[in-house]
């Protein structure tokens, strides 16, 4: 498993950007469970955040693509509006325990 961040640096209705290993992830925070996934829109496979840890839309809630706008369910990954609706992001493993948030996959 490898640490993220400890549980209070990702409030409710709120995302973050990790790197791990050179690879990029998003979480996200949503009626108090953690949604953690590739930094990767299917669309165009680059980054979706538009500031270094923001990927939701101004509701916060959904996962917004900062290049062409898509937006994604944040439970599913699943893209809802956008070149690639229909299309989902990559899902990863995540545990949160009292020491924070993990990457488990």
């Amino acid at each position: 498993m490898d640490f993220l961040c400890p549980s209070s640096a990702l409030a409710e209705g709120s995302s973050r950007v990790f790197d791990i290993d050179g690879m990029s992830l998003l979480g996200v925070r949503r009626h108090g469970k953690v949604y953690l996934y590739r930094n990767r829109c299917p669309h165009r496979g680059i980054a979706l955040n538009w500031q270094e840890h923001t990927v939701l839309d101004a509701s916060a809630s959904l996962i917004q693509c900062a290049h062409h706008g898509a937006l994604f369910l944040i439970e599913s990954g699943e893209c809802v509006a956008g070149p690639c609706e229909g299309e989902t992001l990559q899902a990863l493993g995540c545990e949160e325990n009292a020491r924070g948030i993990w990457l488990t996959a």
